[in-house]
């Protein structure tokens, strides 16, 4: 039996949610496990196919998050657990600034290939996103020979001690953790929901905060989600983007497009940044890179990237040759199951019926988003007030149903969907249903 046939592809609730094994479970973490270690659901997970999540207490659960991003081509796709398992007969560690291997230069190639950018570009692999944004901007300081790090407003970059720093929500990423680390400057973004700036407008503003607040001059880099994740999925609006980067090209300021949750395919484009005609200096990528396995990329124009010295860059497990060997797996299936374009009709498809919903129920103030990574901004009806109230009722109605949502936005009053692009047109019909349902109630 393949795992395909192991696990339907639909949902099917058979105990309550969480189910008694669940709660057993989660009694035993709280015995061994701090509570900042937070879950967003006490439903703990034995196996999962495809766009399906599989308790422990037998009930299938569609994931509509995807590990917040992280398994973009699908649960256990067989190509990528095949390259894994062959990688982990022959070898699974030795260090690759003490003896290399093949795999790291094949993940860089394929960055270094689909990378939107003109000339020669080189990667550094590590962990996480968090150590991507980290080494992004360790490299930019190095290259630029100046302290400042530019950041946006709603901006998420991560929760090690400087990526805390940079994010633009606080609590509870922060809070309790400082001092906070300094040289790192927060500026507006453009948000067209809530600001209503043209993109040439938003970009003027926040370039005259950045030159009048933390002076051009003294930034090493200008840190960019092209669409942004935590923050809320906020799309700028068009020509923002490039404005940034003319303006960053002129002050000497390294472009870092923080490509953690949006990259690999996700939106449609193998890069979300190249929905706005932007080439970066930098792009970093996690989350998706290694279908599941821990591996993060920081890939830069080669001028900067070698601006390091020998021995400066690295770390224990970065490049592990198991994720690597993943990694290169996830890049062709991308391109041998033709993934690019079925982003965009997921995007086609659930966006359409996103705003069919919106159109029926007033809290839903907009659908934004580009491929599979789409979101719903919830508001009380009338005006553009928050409602993370709402979202917490509706993702618990949700998850009754057997359907995992997530929320985002700095006031928690957004609903995004992250769903694997494998995601079906059942499926999809299954999630709007059970979103159309929860709000009538809710409204009733």
């Amino acid at each position: 039996m393949t795992a395909d046939t192991a696990i339907a592809q639909e949902p099917r609730i058979v105990t309550e949610i969480p189910g008694p094994r669940s709660r057993e479970l989660h009694e035993r973490r709280q015995a061994v496990v701090p509570p900042g270690v937070h879950s967003v659901m006490p439903i703990y997970i034995d196996r999962a196919h495809g766009s399906i999540l599989v308790d422990v207490d037998g009930n299938h659960i569609v994931d509509v998050c995807g590990g917040i991003g992280v398994t973009t081509i699908g649960h256990t796709d067989e190509a990528v657990v095949a390259a894994a398992t062959a990688q982990l007969n022959k070898v699974t560690h030795t260090l690759f600034t003490m003896t290399p291997y093949e795999p790291y230069i094949a993940v860089a190639e394929h960055l270094a290939k689909h990378v939107p950018g003109e000339g020669q570009y080189k990667t550094l692999l590590m962990n996480s996103g968090a150590e991507a944004v980290e080494n992004g901007v360790k490299i930019a300081r190095k290259y630029t020979g100046r302290p400042g790090v530019a950041v946006l407003e709603h901006a998420y970059h991560g929760r090690t001690l400087l990526t805390s720093s940079m994010n633009f929500k606080g609590a509870p990423y922060a809070a309790g953790y400082g001092p906070r680390v300094g040289d790192i400057y927060k500026a507006p973004n453009s948000y067209p929901l809530r600001d209503g700036l043209s993109g040439a407008e938003a970009a003027a503003r926040t370039t005259a905060y950045l030159e009048k607040v933390a002076g051009a001059e003294d930034l090493a880099c200008l840190v960019v989600e092209p669409i942004q994740g935590e923050g809320g999925f906020v799309v700028p609006a068009d020509g923002y983007l490039p404005a940034l980067a003319e303006w960053c090209r002129s002050n000497g300021i390294v472009f870092i497009a923080d490509e953690v949750q949006a990259g690999i395919a996700r939106s449609g484009a193998v890069f979300s940044i190249e929905h706005f005609g932007v080439q970066p200096d930098i792009l970093l990528t996690a989350k998706g890179i290694a279908g599941g396995l821990p591996l993060a990329g920081i890939t830069g124009r080669a001028e900067i990237m070698d601006a390091s010295q020998p021995g400066g860059l690295g770390g224990t497990f970065g490049g592990n040759p198991v994720s690597c060997a993943a990694a290169v797996a996830v890049f062709e299936q991308i391109e041998a199951q033709g993934l690019l374009a079925r982003a965009q009709h997921i995007e086609e498809v659930f966006g359409s019926g996103l705003r069919e919903l919106a159109a029926q129920h007033p809290a839903i103030a907009e659908v934004r988003g580009k491929g599979a990574m789409l979101a719903i901004e919830i508001v009380k009806p009338g005006t553009l007030e928050h409602d993370p109230e709402l979202v917490s009722r509706v993702i618990e109605r949700a998850m009754g149903q057997g359907v995992l949502l997530l929320s985002a936005g700095i006031y928690s009053n957004v609903i995004r969907f992250l769903p694997s692009l494998q995601f079906t047109d059942e499926l999809i019909a299954t999630v709007l249903r059970v979103l159309d349902e929860a709000f009538a109630a809710e409204a009733a």
